[in-house]
């Protein structure tokens, strides 16, 4: 006879989403310490790749980085002449930080390296997955706002 199901409790989903967590960052920052580059660092450069050049502030945000911690890990970034920064044409007040020639050379590689290691799922359950937490930071952050 098979042993009942133990009942679900309300947060087996945070415990799943932070066991998944935890073992991708695990996996990812391996392949990121072989390439000499930090999480953070790989976040940062995730967002500049795209080539339009953003703000702190958004940097931020897609970082998960609190300002001034950004703020240090973008001046190691320059020191290394991965990324430059320069002000804003639109806004003269404002900084827009982008990756400069060898920061898309670097990014390309570690990127390469990343998406090489990165374990898939099997036909298509990525892009369900992938489709499945948008639904749910979208809902979340939705949440949030009422």
């Amino acid at each position: 006879m098979p042993s009942p199901t133990p009942p679900r409790r309300p947060d087996d989903l945070v415990q799943l989403l932070t066991r998944a967590e935890r073992l991708a960052v695990r996996r990812l920052q391996g392949v990121l310490e072989a390439e000499g580059c930090s999480l953070d660092a790989w976040r940062v450069l995730a967002s500049l790749s795209d080539g339009e050049g953003h703000h702190m502030t958004g940097l931020a945000e897609a970082a998960f980085l609190p300002p001034p911690t950004l703020t240090k890990l973008v001046d190691q970034l320059v020191d290394q002449n991965l990324v430059h920064r320069r002000v804003d044409p639109f806004d003269r007040r404002r900084i827009l930080a982008l990756l400069t020639p060898r920061g898309q050379e670097f990014w390309q590689r570690v990127d390469q390296a990343v998406r090489a290691a990165r374990p898939s799922l099997g036909e298509g359950d990525d892009d369900l997955l992938r489709s499945l937490l948008g639904r749910l930071v979208a809902t979340l952050e939705d949440s949030a706002r009422v």
